[in-house]
């Protein structure tokens, strides 16, 4: 297969499996994900509504997660009418199989569905409505990061290869990237020919365009069945449960990924090659399923197509670029802070030519959009530039930075560069980053990265030392020192003389013991006899 197209290459392990996407052998995308991901994005949930925080306009609602998910009340209002009829439905649905009494919730469900058609629903109708215990439908828009839990919506949608249907939603649409008029035109009139149930939307995706109405019609009836199962989950299953799962990485990467664009995909799981080739034929004839390959090399298929090693270089702080430049990346929690530097050369420092600048910024413009991808960071990012003196270079790197973010499935949102010299963007992130899906923070450095120096130690022991020794009731008191065997170096050696001045102004002798289990920014003064701690 050709290095110069893209590919897929897939990695699938009993606890990991690994999607890498590689445009002339340059890793452009990456995707993890493990067995224990129990909430992942798409997936629909019959969800219990535990409380309402009017002072964050949104509900918590429990799906079964560690964490109840996050529902703002701007999901809801978007389709009331939608989410109080689906109430409605839902109940209907519940009791269908057992012809049970309504309950007073029905009741009280149904009696808003007729006063909202009386009045305009706003965020105070809510806590009316959706009270603590109200069972809905909701669906995760973005996963579980950090300490939150995840964020979920009442507006569902569930994805096949072609199309994608909105339960309870008359919306016909189609992807926005497919831009020729005659083809929108063919495709809208294959959208309202299908035989959608009423109050189904659909919207035809990007790997539509060219496709006959039969594919659309199959794509149909694959996701209607879907539907019909998640309806039948939920007469029989009780809230909080996952009435419908998105699909694996494997199967995602065949529905989502496999477009004319992508040379072939490359697996090295037997299982996964067959359940790929099978669904590329089933979708895409003899021709596509024949882009798929399996992988038998004796070397691991990361190894082999050079994935791991620049995975390896993808968290490091500083980011070279051709020119000799380089970039440096910090994630905070308010922001994603990016420098761009001209570099050295031969000891030297470069020499500020306008074009050079010019072309280091460029470089990292694309740099920085590809780092974004890969590392899967988002929220606020603020970019600062080398400095350039024209208006017009400094509208070009802002023209080249949005041609380069478009190829981001993530949303994002650039500004200008501002008189600072600063370009501040914003990217959606729907997962955790890739550093915090790989890393735990240090035990040792609990995250910071630093850690004190000895000198700085050596400062706060004397200083505690002192404030002991001025107390009268440890006069005649032994003291013992217990620190690190790092910090202990310090005092006996650099400063030796310090201690020596504070034992003959305090008329007290010093012992000192070294314990290599200690945190090096951590000791003990302790009573040398008893060995208690002085306090």
């Amino acid at each position: 297969m050709e290095l110069t197209r893209k590919q897929i290459i897939l990695n699938c392990e009993k606890l990991e499996r690994r999607f890498a996407l590689l445009a002339g052998g340059k890793l452009e995308e990456y995707i993890a994900e493990r067995e224990n991901d129990d909430v992942k994005l798409g997936s629909i949930y019959l969800g219990k509504i535990v409380n309402l925080e009017p002072s964050l306009q949104a509900a918590f609602v429990d799906i079964g997660a560690e964490k109840n998910a996050f529902l703002h009340y701007s999901d809801i209002i978007d389709g009331s009418d939608d989410v109080i009829e689906r109430q409605d439905d839902l109940i209907k649905v519940k009791n269908r199989e057992n012809n049970t009494k309504r309950s007073e919730k029905l009741e009280e469900i149904t009696a808003a569905a007729k006063n909202r058609k009386k009045r305009k629903f706003t965020v105070n109708n809510i806590p009316e409505y959706f009270r603590p215990g109200t069972e809905l439908l909701v669906q995760v828009v973005k996963g579980p990061i950090g300490t939150k839990g995840a964020r979920v919506s009442t507006n569902l949608s569930i994805a096949g290869r072609y199309l994608v249907i909105l339960p309870y939603s008359a919306h016909i649409g189609l992807s926005t990237k497919i831009e020729d008029k005659t083809e929108r035109e063919r495709l809208k009139k294959i959208l309202n020919d299908l035989e959608v149930p009423e109050g189904v939307g659909l919207i035809c995706r990007t790997v539509g365009e060219g496709r006959k109405a039969v594919f659309f019609k199959r794509d149909l009836k694959i996701l209607l069945d879907y539907w019909d199962s998640i309806e039948d989950k939920i007469s029989r299953c009780e809230a909080p449960v996952c009435v419908y799962q998105e699909p694996d990485l494997i199967l995602r990467t065949a529905r989502d990924f496999m477009t004319e664009e992508i040379g072939g995909i490359v697996v090295d799981d037997k299982n996964a090659y067959s359940v790929i080739h099978s669904m590329l034929r089933k979708h895409g004839g003899l021709r596509m399923g024949a882009k798929v390959k399996h992988y038998t090399g004796k070397d691991p298929i990361y190894e082999y197509y050079n994935i791991d090693n620049q995975l390896s270089q993808l968290l490091r702080r500083e980011v070279a670029l051709p020119s000799g430049g380089y970039i440096c990346i910090d994630e905070t929690e308010a922001l994603i802070a990016i420098d761009v530097n001209s570099g050295r050369v031969g000891g030297k420092k470069k020499i500020e030519h306008p074009e050079l600048i010019f072309r280091t910024n460029m470089e990292a413009a694309e740099e920085i959009a590809r780092q974004l991808r890969l590392r899967n960071v988002g929220g606020l990012v603020v970019i600062d530039f080398i400095d350039m003196r024209t208006q017009k270079d400094r509208e070009e790197i802002y023209k080249a930075m949005k041609k380069f973010v478009k190829e981001d499935r993530a949303k994002t949102k650039v500004l200008p560069i501002s008189k600072f010299g600063l370009m501040e963007m914003t990217r959606q992130r729907e997962l955790e980053s890739l550093a915090s899906t790989i890393f735990d923070p240090c035990p040792y450095c609990r995250g910071t990265g630093h850690v004190m120096s000895a000198e700085s130690m050596s400062v706060a022991i004397q200083r505690r030392l002192t404030e002991l020794l001025k107390n009268s009731k440890y006069k005649k008191v032994p003291f013992r020192l217990i620190m690190h065997p790092d910090i202990l170096a310090r005092l006996k050696n650099e400063d030796s003389h310090l201690l020596s001045d504070i034992e003959a102004k305090y008329h007290h002798d010093l012992t000192f013991r070294a314990d290599p289990s200690m945190h090096c920014e951590e000791f003990k003064i302790v009573d040398a006899e008893t060995l208690q701690e002085l306090e």
